[in-house]
Formats: C-alpha cells, sequence, structure tokens
C-alpha cells in the first residue's frame, strides 16, 4: 500500500485504500500523542449516509420557493449537475434582484476542511461577495463572549486566543495552577487547520512530574487529567464567577493583593472593590456569601486565595465558561483576580483563556501565516452575531443591542450554508427547526445526510478532504502538511469550489471566481505567492513540486518561551494596551455607558435563570452540562466507529452520579429520558462518581433525530435556551440547561440517522 500524507482538525496522518476497499489510516509517526478521533474515519468515507447526487427537496420542486415547515420532513428528488445548478443560479438572481442581497444570508460557519483552498466559508464568502455580497455572522459560538468583551479589558482578543503565555512557560515558572473549568484533555486533540505534533498532553504531564499544585474549579472530576497534585472543588456549575469574587474579596480584606500593581497597570479598580467589600448593594463578596452560592466551604475559599496570593499562580479559564448567561463576568473576574495578585506579565503567572479548549492554546508552534484563499470584500455590511441565527429568520425588522449599538435584523430570503452543522451549533432546535421553515429557500453543500441538509431545499454533495487534494496548517502549527487525494469522490460529489465555479458561471462572474486555475492551479499559484513572500522575509522553502513530495514543510520555530503581556509589563507606557486607558479595565467606562443590565461596567454576580440555585430548579433540579465530545469533532463524523463505540444502547451517553441514578431507579446502560419545558432527548445511562451530585452530562454533536419534540439520539440542544450571553455580546450560552431525568421503559424509538431520508432517483 501507499500511504499518502494529509491533514485533519485533529492531527496529521497518512491513508490509502486498502486492497478490500476500506480506508486504512496511520498517524504520523512524528506526532508524540496522536488524536484517537483518526479511529471516525475509515467507516465515514463510504457510509450509507453519503450524499449521492444533487438533491432538491419535493415540495420546492413542486410549489418553488417560499416558507415551507415541510421542511425537515419532506422527500427529496435527485437532479443531475446541470439542472440543479441552473435552478439554483435563477433563485439567486430572483432573491438579489427582488429582494437586494441583504437578503441572502451566507452561514458558512464550522469546522469543514481542514485543508486552506478547499476551507469552505473562504469559497462560499467569495462566490457571495462576487456576486454582489451577503449577510454574514460575526465571531463564533465557541468563544463569541470573550471576543466582544476581552477588547473592551485588555484592548485584544487575539492577544488572548493566540499569543497566551506557553506551556514552557508555565511547567517551568508556575507554582499553583488555578484552573476555571479545568484542563480538560480531551478537547487539546483539536485545533482549526490541523494539529502536526500534539504537545499539549506532554505539558501536562510534565505538570505533575513537577508537582505543580492544581486547584481544579469545576462539576466534573476528569475535566485534568488525574496525575499530579490535583486538588478537586466540585463548584456549583454557573457560579464560578461567586467563587472568583469570594477569592478576591478575601485578597482585599487581608491585604494580599498587589496596590502598586493596580495602580500602575489597571483602571477603575476602586469602583470594583468597593463593590466586593458591598458599598454598592450592601452585600460584601465575602467567602461565605460565596460558599452558599459555590457549595464551597469557606475554609477553602479562603485557604485557596490565600495560596495564589503566597505562589506564582496562573489562572485559567476555559471557553467553556463564557458558554453560559453572563459569561462575560468569569472571563472579566479571573483577570481582575490575576490583576489583584500582581502577576500578569510574569513568567508562570497572570491568567490564560482557553487551556483546555483547544489544541493551540498555549502551544509552541509559531504564529504564522500559511497559504489561504482570498474572500474579497462583502459589499454588503449588514452582519449578525453567529448565535442569534434562529432570531434572526423569525424576527425580520425585528431590533436587538450588540457590543453598544442597536441593530436591526435583516429580512432573510436565502440560506446558503456550507462546511457548517446548525443543527449541532445552535441552541433549542425545535425553534431552529421552525425558524429554517421561514425563508424561501435554503441551499446546503454537504457530504453527509445530516439534519441540516435534511431541512435544506437544494442538497449539493460535497467532497471530503480525502477525495481532493488541499495544504493544511493549523494555527501555531509546526508544519504545512500536502493533502494528497487518497479517494475518489463518493457517488457525484464535488468540491465547494468546483461546485460554486458552476454557479458563478451561470450567473456570469465565472472568470473572476477562478481567474482561470484548476484547483490543482491554485494550489501552485497559493503556495508560490507564500514562497516569495517567505524568501522576501529571508526564509528559503521548497518548490511546490518538492513540498509536495516531501508531504509535508516544517514551519519557521520560534522561542518556546511566551507570557502573555511581558512587555506591557515591562513598560506600559510605550506598550499600552489598545483600551482607552492604555490598561488593564478593570471597570470599563464604555461598557458602563451602555446601561445594560445583564453586563455592567465591572465585573459582577448576575443571577442566571438556568442554575440549581434558582426558582427554574423546583421543576427541574438537575443541572445539564453540555460540553464537546471526546469521541468527535463537534458533530463531525458522528458515523464514525470511535463515536459510534461511545453510544449506550444506540444513544448518546449522559452521564449522572449514582445518588441521583439511584433516587430515579435509573441503572447503567438504561435508556433515559432527559426532558424540560422545550423539548426532550433520550440518552444512554452511565453511572458514575466522576462529577458531583446534582449535574449530568450529555455532550454535544449526536446528529439530531427528531420524532416529533423528541430527539431520540440524544442531542442536547433540544434541551437548551436559545438565549443570548448578554446584550453586550449575544453569545451563546448553551453549555449549561436545567432538566429532570427518568428511566425510559418500554421499547424506545429507533435511531434513524444512520440511513439517508427518503430520496426518489429519477
Amino acid at each position: 500500500m501507499t500511504f499518502r500524507p494529509t491533514t485533519s482538525h485533529w492531527g496529521a496522518f497518512s491513508a490509502d485504500i486498502g486492497a478490500d476497499g476500506r480506508l486504512q489510516v496511520a498517524a504520523d509517526p512524528d506526532d508524540p500523542s496522536p488524536s484517537p478521533l483518526l479511529g471516525n474515519l475509515p467507516d465515514s468515507l463510504r457510509h450509507p449516509t453519503r450524499v449521492t447526487a444533487p438533491a432538491v427537496r419535493r415540495g420546492w420542486l413542486e410549489h418553488g420557493p417560499g416558507p415551507d415547515s415541510s421542511r425537515g420532513n419532506d422527500e427529496f428528488v435527485e437532479l443531475g449537475w446541470d439542472e440543479a445548478l441552473d435552478l439554483l443560479a435563477a433563485e439567486l438572481r430572483r432573491v438579489r434582484d427582488d429582494h437586494g442581497n441583504k437578503a441572502v444570508f451566507g452561514g458558512s460557519y464550522g469546522w469543514a476542511s481542514a485543508g486552506r483552498f478547499h476551507h469552505a466559508q473562504s469559497q462560499l464568502r467569495r462566490f457571495l461577495n462576487l456576486f454582489g455580497g451577503f449577510t454574514s455572522s460575526r465571531h463564533t459560538y465557541s468563544n463569541g463572549t470573550s471576543a466582544v468583551v476581552l477588547p473592551h479589558i485588555v484592548g485584544s482578543a487575539d492577544d488572548v486566543f493566540r499569543n497566551g503565555s506557553s506551556w514552557p512557560t508555565i511547567v517551568k515558572n508556575t507554582e499553583l495552577l488555578v484552573a476555571f473549568g479545568g484542563v480538560p484533555e480531551k478537547n487539546v486533540f483539536v485545533t482549526p487547520g490541523g494539529v502536526s505534533r500534539h504537545h499539549t498532553p506532554g505539558f501536562l504531564a510534565r505538570l505533575a512530574e513537577r508537582d505543580v499544585d492544581i486547584a481544579l474549579i469545576s462539576p466534573l472530576r476528569d475535566d485534568f487529567p488525574a496525575a499530579g497534585a490535583v486538588q478537586w472543588y466540585p463548584i456549583r456549575p454557573a457560579t464560578d464567577t461567586a467563587l472568583m469574587l469570594g477569592l478576591a474579596h478575601t485578597l482585599v480584606v487581608e491585604d494580599l493583593h498587589d496596590r502598586s500593581f493596580l495602580d500602575r497597570y489597571c483602571a477603575g479598580y476602586d469602583e470594583f472593590e468597593q463593590y466586593l467589600l458591598g458599598m454598592e448593594d450592601g452585600v460584601p463578596k465575602d467567602a461565605e456569601w460565596a460558599s452558599h452560592i459555590t457549595e464551597i466551604p469557606v475554609g477553602e475559599i479562603v485557604s485557596l486565595a490565600r495560596k495564589m496570593a503566597s505562589s506564582r499562580t496562573f489562572i485559567t479559564v476555559t471557553w467553556s465558561l463564557q458558554r453560559i448567561e453572563h459569561g462575560e463576568q468569569p472571563v472579566w473576574t479571573a483577570i481582575a483576580l490575576a490583576a489583584m495578585l500582581g502577576q500578569i506579565g510574569l513568567p508562570g503567572g497572570g491568567f490564560g483563556h482557553g487551556y483546555g479548549s483547544m489544541g493551540d492554546s498555549g502551544d509552541i508552534g509559531p504564529d504564522f501565516h500559511v497559504p489561504f484563499l482570498s474572500q474579497g470584500v462583502n459589499p454588503v455590511d449588514e452582519f449578525i452575531p453567529v448565535a442569534r441565527i434562529a432570531d434572526m429568520l423569525l424576527n425580520p425588522g425585528g431590533c436587538y443591542d450588540f457590543d453598544g449599538a442597536v441593530r436591526t435584523f435583516p429580512d432573510i430570503r436565502l440560506v446558503y450554508w456550507a462546511g457548517g452543522n446548525p443543527f449541532h451549533h445552535h441552541q433549542d432546535l425545535n425553534k431552529l427547526r421552525n425558524a429554517f421553515a421561514r425563508p424561501d429557500t435554503v441551499v446546503v453543500h454537504e457530504p453527509y445526510w445530516t439534519a441540516t441538509a435534511r431541512h435544506a431545499d437544494f442538497v449539493l454533495p460535497a467532497t471530503t478532504p480525502l477525495e481532493r487534494e488541499d495544504f493544511g496548517s493549523g494555527r501555531r502549527d509546526t508544519h504545512l502538511v500536502a493533502m494528497h487525494q487518497v479517494a475518489q469522490p463518493y457517488g457525484q460529489a464535488r468540491s465547494d469550489h468546483v461546485i460554486l465555479a458552476g454557479l458563478a458561471e451561470r450567473l456570469g462572474f465565472g472568470e473572476r471566481f477562478t481567474e482561470g486555475r484548476s484547483p490543482r492551479a491554485w494550489l501552485e499559484h497559493l503556495y508560490g505567492s507564500w514562497r516569495k513572500n517567505l524568501a522576501a522575509a529571508g526564509v528559503a522553502a521548497p518548490s511546490f513540486a518538492e513540498f509536495w513530495s516531501s508531504g509535508s514543510y516544517p514551519l519557521p520555530s520560534e522561542e518556546p518561551d511566551r507570557t502573555l503581556f511581558e512587555t506591557f509589563r515591562q513598560d506600559p507606557e510605550a506598550n499600552r494596551l489598545h483600551t482607552p486607558s492604555g490598561k488593564i479595565e478593570i471597570t470599563s467606562a464604555v461598557i458602563k455607558s451602555f446601561g445594560y443590565e445583564d453586563c455592567l461596567g465591572h465585573p459582577a454576580w448576575l443571577e442566571p435563570v438556568e442554575w440549581l440555585g434558582g426558582a427554574r430548579a423546583e421543576n427541574f433540579p438537575l443541572q445539564l452540562i453540555a460540553n464537546q465530545p471526546r469521541t468527535r469533532l463537534h458533530s463531525q463524523l458522528d458515523v464514525g466507529s470511535v463515536s459510534q463505540f461511545g453510544k449506550v444502547a444506540g444513544r448518546e451517553a449522559i452521564r449522572i452520579h449514582p445518588a441521583d441514578a439511584a433516587s430515579r431507579g435509573i441503572e447503567d446502560g438504561d435508556v433515559v429520558r432527559v426532558f424540560n419545558d422545550r423539548g426532550a432527548c433520550l440518552a444512554g445511562a452511565v453511572v458514575t462518581s466522576a462529577l458531583r451530585p446534582g449535574v449530568v452530562q450529555l455532550p454535544t454533536g449526536a446528529w439530531f433525530d427528531p420524532h416529533g419534540s423528541l430527539c431520540v439520539h440524544g442531542n442536547p440542544n433540544v434541551l437548551t435556551a436559545d438565549r443570548p450571553t448578554s446584550r453586550l455580546s449575544q453569545g451563546c450560552a448553551g453549555q449549561l440547561v436545567l432538566v429532570e431525568l427518568e428511566r425510559f421503559d418500554g421499547t424506545p424509538p429507533p435511531v434513524t440517522v444512520g440511513s439517508p431520508p427518503d430520496v426518489i432517483k429519477r
């Protein structure tokens, strides 16, 4: 066999088709910690859920474009490529001519291919920009809240996400790592664009070898590897901000805070201190107050605060903590707490965000731009925060707040989606189904019959990365990887580029879209331009032919020791932050001026609706954590063997504490019904003491399989609220939801997402 190199969001590997026609994969031999997710590939390449040919929903063919509640339940009719593209080009032209370009929503959000040329979002946005523009989305479901609030606090989100303190610096210098949300090792195998060398598991092991003290603040014990000096604080979910405030109050009253650092490097600390001491509302945010909310004992809070003040302390907050109501607050409060310790900018001290949320957080690879396809410029300035798609479709003309502005939802007539699955990412999927019934036309490029494809009017079969050529590299990746074609396209599948080139030709801008290049010619052109830029910077890269033959190119390395805001600490006047004060804004006059009751001018405890201390918990007494799965990337390749092996009774596995299981008569392996007043799903019970009582954990990403309002496969987003984090960021708040659980007696409905929908061939 001739194994050919390629890469994915979960790692570089090589692959080939065996004599039996089955895909075989092998991890990169130089990867110190290959991802187990590679095991999902062999069973998915030729799976029955692959889309075979262009298909159009029968109702759309018979009645034409328009709102239709039968999306998701209708049959499809297979068409030839020419007929399908002719119909779609005419519909695009109609919507543009009758309603304007802002009536087209370009919904390419998601992970799609690791390849830089066949990056679905770049391809679709390039096409729509040349078409005259479109309504776009901003930020991500993953960290959209932080992306808005961090510039107000420290001047930049990118600095925090991409230039955070490196793992070698942390391992070498940190004495106490306080991990709010932990550092879940399952997540570090994934990075957008690929990971050639997974370094983080090795650094976590070195923390244990050095006996670095770890304070794990999480309802889940396995949110940090078990090895090493880990003290678990099983906090009540959604209350991390209250714990941080209790720690900060202890620092103040025991005079353990660094007043000189606060005076020189921070703005607005005095107002925050007044809040801590209860000068605003008469409620001191002391350890006793925090203990009542978090259920962490008072003595442990005080002891941890003292230990943080006497140690080189690194505070990290996972992205999961900002995917909740008032998600700005744990991020903002953690920065304030780190500032009070006075260690921001010191090696091994300060704060970080996203360690354990993504494989490149703290990684040692270069922050290096690799070849990419230009998207051009969007002539339309209309956009929505990415998590507001259902609100947009359901409320055209409705007003909403966003980062100090009042905006209006556009009237969307055509949704064009490529490279993503909103029926995984979005919350309250029954609401989303209603929203998807509203546009005139929904277009989806998909390799598989996902729920998003089943709710479309046009389903155009897209190739997988193994069925085309590309090159890939992730953020802070160590290599640019040549992605060789390993398999022939399934059925009539075409790449997004080829599909869009066909549409562009029909719409009169084919030459501008392709610039006369084939996909291989594009790869050579993009690589060649990038190589010239490297040469101008004094870096010699091989020719494209040499790169393609060798399979990868090691990117220029950088110094592995890196400390966030080190230069700012050294000279805060010469290296001012991009905030109004040039300093860390513990109180933001700008945010305060917005007058948002759900995001004040300083960090604060704001009680959420979906938490165990609220009134809603009387009816739904379990806090469900809808976190990232360990068996796949989001919903990708849920049909793969690793993902399928993780199911219980054919459903997604839900973890439940023995005490909660016993009180409900639930045993390990039972099918259970998880429900609240938004919907319900079936899942397979796993009884474990690895989470605190009152908490259940059901990962996201099981392919949505609705039977009425019940998802029989275990997608938790039938339960989560489509509620923004706040008026400031309008981010995703889908991490936590209150539910109840009961054993499902009798024969459960079958899981049907492993088979395609009804398709009429003609």
